[in-house]
């Protein structure tokens, strides 16, 4: 595991006043006196051992006076370089030929600029970095406690020592795959046991923070990323998992991938009358409405910007209720990506979870699944570790009749590998909706940190060429630690410029519907691996998208348009109209290469692919595995191939189809 050592935290002190320096007087204070190094060690240790020891190796490498050939300059440690010095390092290591140097810039980087901007101390205080961004910080309500504030209304298993479940029906994940299965399953009368590797939060537990949040919330306290780390993968990890973090978009599947997947995965049911009966159902639980009458600053110049252009917008199912167009819920909501302190998002933590508790249900967080047990082909329960409220780790085994496999497009596969699965196809074809932000100054506040981070949605450009390959045009959270991580770093002053008021800047994401995919392994100890590389043609399609947003940007009236390049290549308009377009002419000759700049992802598919050719397919239609009975899969890494549209409604849907059927398996 990855060790803190005095000399290695010396050398992450002078990497955060690198990468944040102190600037003119009046000015937050450096890097290292708001990078918390424990908070960072933390994220480390929650990677893989191999990327741990990585990470080890990197610091080391800069506490040496051989961190000089790496950029020929002085023989000498990281740390005792002036301070020009250290920069001029990172900038070559930004620009490297050698992978593995661009990606250790990154990762230091996106470490350095999330904590500095993002954490906040526990008294609530507000960050000092905040002021010069305009940022005002997390909303309370005005008595301090949030409305959602009504004590925790599930009450989850809480074992203290070894212990043996029996049950029917066991579900692995508690998301929009799992979580929709256990409510289906047991409101039908079934007795069903639902793990969930991440904890139970609700109300107040959520605190707005986005350092808290991230590291609580999510995969890998949200730092999880391919191998190579080119691509930062937010991925849900708690008690209604990425329905509690999404963004709330709840988009129906395309008619036109749902046709796709019908004839070329020969799974004809996603094109019959009962898929769509399910996609109602769920639309139906979770209220979905396009009600809500507010638009942020940035979803607004997306659809003023889109509108100039003659291009359509339309506003964006979310399934939130109660809320009003009153500042306070407006401000609220902007943080539900954080977790709804508020209770108005209807993910499966206020929908389906209460109605499988309210039916018997069990629930028990904090419990990772390490195997799927199997007696003669036919599966038979579980065997996992739950963590204790005091940090104690206890085994759990569970006898079990069907097991439901749900823990999303990353770690499902890994369990099934632990778990003895060897289909060929298992782990791969995974597709990411690899996403880039275009982010823009304007003359006017912004405030994109309040509101719905996405209400109005671009869909001009989703079927470029008359394939079904293309993009969608979306706006994403911004607050500062995730805003300051993905804007481009070229050297310290420049970046604290960038980010200086924040408040006027507003982002469009280029969400890419992927058609050639990655893969996830498993190392020696199970934990997942994740390979991906953004193809010739799917990094056509992002540029086809990037040109459209910064076009839509300078069309709303922003005068000044970041390209997502390391390079920072810069647009300048005047009146709507761009001052240099040759910027953009010149994108696509531009190193894109893995670590040139940065790209991410919020949704993850397709890696046991379900279809009706066991050869090709580890899932059958009904959703259960070609190599174990009793086995099924009922998440975003069942879809046969990538959806083209924000996921949540459609894994809920074809979770509820695969409940239908369990239900008429499964014996009462």
């Amino acid at each position: 595991m990855f060790v803190l050592t005095p000399a290695r935290a010396a050398t992450l002190r002078a990497l955060a006043d690198t990468f944040i320096p102190a600037g003119p007087a009046g000015s937050p204070p450096p890097g290292s006196a708001l990078v918390d190094l424990a908070k960072l060690a933390a994220a480390i240790q929650a990677q893989p051992l191999g990327a741990q020891a990585e990470f080890g190796q990197l610091l080391d490498i800069l506490n040496k006076p051989l961190a000089g050939l790496t950029w020929w300059g002085p023989l000498r440690p990281f740390r005792a370089l002036a301070p020009a010095q250290r920069e001029h390092l990172l900038q070559s290591w930004a620009g490297s030929r050698l992978a593995s140097l661009r990606q250790g810039f990154q990762v230091l980087r996106k470490l350095c600029t999330f904590l500095y901007y993002g954490d906040s101390p526990a008294d609530g205080s507000p960050n000092p970095a905040w002021i010069a961004l305009g940022y005002p910080g997390p909303q309370p309500a005005p008595d301090g406690t949030p409305p959602g504030a009504t004590g925790h209304p599930l009450r989850p298993l809480a074992p203290t020592t070894d212990t043996t479940y029996h049950c029917q029906v066991l579900v692995i994940g508690s998301g929009a795959g799992g979580g929709v299965v256990a409510g289906e399953l047991a409101q039908a009368g079934h007795d069903v046991l639902v793990l969930e590797a991440g904890p139970y939060l609700h109300g107040p537990d959520f605190t707005q923070r986005e350092v808290d949040m991230l590291g609580r919330l999510y995969d890998a306290r949200g730092a999880l990323s391919t191998r190579d780390g080119s691509v930062g993968i937010l991925a849900g990890a708690c008690l209604g998992g990425g329905t509690t973090v999404n963004w709330a978009g709840a988009f129906r599947t395309p008619d036109y991938v749902l046709a796709e997947w019908a004839g070329e995965h020969d799974a004809p049911h996603f094109t019959g009358p009962d898929f769509q009966k399910s996609l109602d159902a769920v639309a139906a639980a979770l209220s979905v409405n396009t009600d809500y009458p507010r638009h942020n600053g940035q979803n607004q110049a997306l659809r003023d910007g889109s509108a100039r252009l003659g291009q359509a917008t339309s506003l964006i199912p979310r399934n939130e209720k109660g809320v009003t167009d009153s500042d306070q819920h407006f401000r609220g909501l902007g943080y539900s990506t954080l977790g709804d302190a508020h209770g108005h998002k209807q993910g499966t933590l206020n929908t389906y979870l209460r109605t499988a508790a309210a039916h018997g249900a069990r629930l028990l967080p904090n419990t990772r699944a390490e195997r799927v047990t199997t007696v003669a082909g036919r599966a038979t329960g579980a065997e996992a570790v739950h963590t204790t409220a005091t940090g104690q780790r206890v085994r759990i085994s569970v006898r079990a009749e069907r097991v439901v496999v749900a823990g999303g497009a990353i770690q499902t596969p890994a369990l099934l590998l632990r778990s003895g699965l060897r289909h060929p196809h298992l782990g791969r074809h995974l597709h990411l909706h690899p996403t880039v932000a275009v982010a823009a100054h304007y003359p006017h506040p912004m405030h994109s940190w309040h509101g719905p981070s996405m209400s109005v949605v671009n869909d001009t450009f989703t079927r470029l060429g008359g394939s079904n390959f293309g993009v969608k045009l979306e706006t994403p959270p911004t607050h500062p630690g995730l805003l300051a991580m993905v804007l481009p770093w070229r050297s310290g002053e420049q970046h604290r410029q960038l980010l200086q008021a924040a408040d006027h800047l507003g982002s469009f994401i280029v969400l890419t519907r992927d058609r050639d995919g990655g893969r996830v392994r498993t190392d020696r100890h199970g934990a997942p691996l994740i390979d991906y590389r953004l193809s010739a043609f799917d990094r056509a399609s992002m540029l086809a998208g990037v040109r459209a947003a910064a076009e839509i940007h300078v069309a709303a009236g922003a005068y000044t348009v970041y390209l997502p390049h390391g390079t920072l290549p810069t647009l300048h308009a005047h009146g709507g109209v761009l001052q240099n377009p040759e910027l953009l002419a010149r994108l696509a000759s531009l190193p894109w290469q893995p670590n040139r700049y940065g790209l991410y992802s919020a949704h993850q598919m397709s890696t046991c692919r379900l279809g009706g050719q066991a050869r090709t397919h580890p899932t059958k239609p009904s959703g259960e595995t070609v190599e174990v009975r009793g086995l099924y899969v009922a998440d975003g890494s069942a879809f046969p191939a990538c959806s083209g549209a924000n996921p949540m409604l459609t894994i809920m849907a074809l979770a509820h189809y695969t409940a239908q059927g369990l239900k008429a398996t499964t014996t009462n």
